[in-house]
C-alpha cells in the first residue's frame, strides 16, 4: 500500500515528489515516457515569469508570484542553471500604451515590481530593439531557468530520498475500494493501492480524472512552435540580447518572445494555436514563418541565420482557463492538478507545496523525516570551471580530459557522472536532456554514435536496441551487411 501515487513526471509532478520525500511517507511516482519532464515540460520557454500578467485573484496570479520568489532557493539546491535577466514587454505603438499601464497596474494587485520605462531607457537596455518602441514595462524578477535538469534534478533528490519513480508505464484505469477508503491504479505494468493520488498527468489529467468521477473541464492542447538560435555571442563584441522581451499579451498568451537561455542559446516563440492530437509535436514552414514575422517586429535585425533547430510543445490548457489544483468532488483524496499552462513553470514550486503542506496534510500525517537531504550532489560542469580546477579534475580522472561533445564541450567525465546517479538513463534523449550532447550546432551529427554505442555497452545490449526516445525509436535496425528491412 503506497501512501501517494503521483501520476506525471514533468514538472509539477517532480516537485511534489520532491515535497513529499521530506515526510516519512511511501511515495511512487508513474509516467508513460522513457524518462522524466518529457512533453510539455521539456518544449517551453523556460521563462519565470514575474507574475504580472496573471489575473488578479486567480489562482495562476497567486502561484505564479510565491514560486518565482522560491526558485532561487530551489535551483541552488538542486543544482540548476537560473538566471534573473528581467523581462521587457514592449509597446511599438501609442495606441499600446494604455495596455501598458493596465499591466503595471495587474502587476501591482499581484505584488509585482515593476517600472515603465521611457524609449530612451528601453534602448539603453536593448539597443537592438525595434525603433517603433514607445515604451516597456521593466519586470526585474523575471528570471530564465534549464527545465531539463529542473526536472531531472528535483526526482533525483526526490530519489535520492526514498521515493520510487517507475517510467515507461501507463496507468490503464483507476478504481476507488469504498469498503478499504483506498484507490487501485492499473498500469501497463502492474497494479498499486494509494491511500492518496496526486494528478498531475499534464495533456491527459482530465482523461486521469474521468476514470474517477465525472468531471467539470477538458485539456484543450495548445501547440506552440518554437526556433532556437546557435549560441553566438562570442562573435559579436556585445550580447545580442541580455532580458527577455514581450510583445503586448493577448488572449492567445504572452505572444511570440524573444529571450536568452541559460545554455548561451536564444530562443524564438512560441505560436498558439489549439489542436486535438494531444500528440501533435510537429513543427511547420507557415508557422515557423509567423513566428520569425513576429520575431522582426520586435528586434528586426534577428539573425535567423543562426537557427538550429525548430520544436513544438503542446500547453496543457484547460476550458476553465485558469490552474485547477483542487480534490475531485467526490474524492477528496483524488487530487487533480491540471490546466497548469503558462505560467506553470514559474509557479510549479509553489503548487507542490500547497498541494503538500495545505492539502495532503489534511489527508495523511506527515511526519518529518530527520535525514532528508535537499541538495543533489554538485555536477561537474568543465564548461563552467577554470583551466586550473578543469586540470586538478583530469588528474583525478583522465575521461574529464575527453571530450565527446565539440559542440557544447561535455566530456566523457560528465557523462560517467551522470550515469552513476539514481534517476534511470534510458535513451540518448535522456542524455541529450541533462548534458547538452547533441544540442549543439551539429544536433548529435558527431556525437550521437559515440552515445549510441555508450549505452549498448553500459547494458550490455545489442547496438540495435538502444532508443533515441520512447519505445520503437531504436536508432539502428541492423548492420549493413545483410541487413533485411
Amino acid at each position: 500500500m503506497k501512501d501517494v501515487i503521483v501520476i506525471g513526471a514533468g514538472v509539477i509532478g517532480a516537485l511534489l515528489a520532491r515535497e513529499l520525500a521530506k515526510y516519512e511517507l511511501d511515495v511512487l511516482v508513474i509516467d508513460k515516457e522513457s524518462d522524466v519532464g518529457n512533453e510539455t515540460t521539456m518544449a517551453n520557454s523556460a521563462i519565470i515569469h514575474s507574475g504580472y500578467d496573471p489575473k488578479p485573484g486567480t489562482l495562476k496570479a497567486r502561484f505564479n508570484v510565491l514560486g518565482n520568489q522560491m526558485f532561487p532557493k530551489l535551483c541552488e539546491e538542486l543544482d540548476v542553471d537560473l538566471k534573473n535577466n528581467g523581462s521587457l514587454t514592449i509597446a511599438l505603438s501609442e495606441e499600446e500604451i494604455p495596455a501598458l499601464l493596465k499591466l503595471r497596474k495587474i502587476a501591482l494587485l499581484n505584488g509585482v515590481k515593476v517600472e515603465l520605462l521611457t524609449p530612451i531607457e528601453v534602448f539603453e537596455k536593448e539597443p537592438l530593439l525595434s525603433k517603433d518602441v514607445q515604451g516597456a514595462l521593466f519586470a526585474p524578477t523575471a528570471m530564465i531557468v534549464d527545465p531539463f535538469n529542473l526536472v531531472a534534478h528535483a526526482l533525483e533528490n526526490a530519489v535520492d530520498n526514498g521515493v520510487i519513480l517507475h517510467l515507461n508505464e501507463e496507468v490503464k484505469n483507476i478504481q476507488f475500494i469504498k469498503e478499504k477508503n483506498h484507490y487501485e491504479v492499473m498500469t501497463s505494468n502492474n497494479t498499486y493501492q494509494s491511500k492518496v493520488i496526486l494528478n498531475a498527468a499534464g495533456l491527459y489529467s482530465d482523461k486521469i480524472a474521468k476514470m474517477v468521477d465525472e468531471i467539470d473541464f477538458e485539456i484543450t492542447p495548445r501547440k506552440g512552435e518554437y526556433l532556437i538560435l546557435d549560441h553566438f555571442d562570442q562573435y559579436l563584441e556585445k550580447r545580442f540580447l541580455t532580458h527577455t522581451i514581450f510583445p503586448m499579451p493577448s488572449k492567445k498568451g504572452k505572444g511570440i518572445l524573444l529571450s536568452p537561455t541559460t545554455s548561451g542559446n536564444y530562443i524564438v516563440g512560441p505560436s498558439s494555436h489549439f489542436v486535438s492530437d494531444r500528440s501533435d509535436f510537429s513543427t511547420s514552414k507557415e508557422t515557423i514563418s509567423e513566428v520569425q514575422l513576429a520575431a522582426k517586429k520586435l528586434i528586426p535585425s534577428v539573425p535567423f541565420k543562426e537557427v538550429i533547430r525548430t520544436f513544438s510543445g503542446l500547453r496543457a490548457s484547460s476550458t476553465r482557463g485558469d490552474f485547477i489544483i483542487e480534490p475531485l468532488k467526490n474524492h477528496p483524496s483524488f487530487i487533480n492538478l491540471a490546466g497548469i499552462d503558462s505560467p506553470g513553470l514559474a509557479a510549479s514550486p509553489a503548487i507542490a507545496d500547497y498541494v503538500v503542506n495545505d492539502l495532503v496534510k489534511g489527508l495523511l500525517t506527515l511526519k518529518v523525516k530527520k535525514d532528508f537531504n535537499p541538495y543533489v550532489r554538485k555536477y561537474p560542469r568543465l564548461k563552467k570551471m577554470s583551466v586550473r580546477e578543469r586540470n586538478e579534475l583530469i588528474k583525478k580522472d583522465a575521461a574529464f580530459g575527453r571530450i565527446i561533445c565539440n559542440c557544447e564541450k561535455v566530456t566523457l567525465g560528465e557523462l560517467n557522472d551522470l550515469m552513476s546517479r539514481s534517476l534511470p538513463i534510458l535513451s540518448v534523449k535522456a542524455i541529450k536532456k541533462r548534458l547538452r550532447i547533441g544540442f549543439g550546432k551539429c544536433q548529435g551529427g558527431f556525437c550521437q554514435p559515440f552515445i549510441v554505442k555508450y549505452l549498448s555497452n553500459y547494458y550490455n545490449i545489442d547496438i540495435s536496441e538502444v532508443k533515441y526516445d520512447k519505445v520503437g525509436s531504436n536508432i539502428i535496425k541492423c548492420s549493413t551487411k545483410g541487413c533485411r528491412l
